[in-house]
């Protein structure tokens, strides 16, 4: 039998795990800002490489905290629409 209680507690740790650090909270705020923005974007906005930006939003969109849409040869992200409620917390604090 599961402990669900648990599970939930673990997914709010690892979500936080990931949500701890300055420059994700940085894409964040841009995304909240910009609605949707490509990797390009928003490497120039945090004045961090492709490569760096591209790993921290793919830690970003293994926790559901953004979406990802895939146009020709540009990938746009965007804060996912049913964002964890933890993470929700977390962004509606930034300014």
């Amino acid at each position: 039998m599961y402990n669900y209680k648990y599970m939930k507690e673990k997914e709010i740790e690892r979500i936080l795990k990931v949500l701890a650090n300055k420059r994700r909270l940085e894409i964040i705020k841009y995304l909240k800002s910009k609605k949707e923005a490509t990797v390009t974007d928003i490497s120039g906005k945090i004045k961090l490489s492709f490569k760096a930006t591209s790993k921290h939003l793919a830690m970003l969109y293994a926790v559901d905290v953004v979406t990802k849409e895939q146009r020709s040869l540009q990938v746009f992200y965007r804060l996912a629409p049913d964002i964890p409620s933890v993470a929700k917390h977390v962004s509606n604090s930034l300014e």
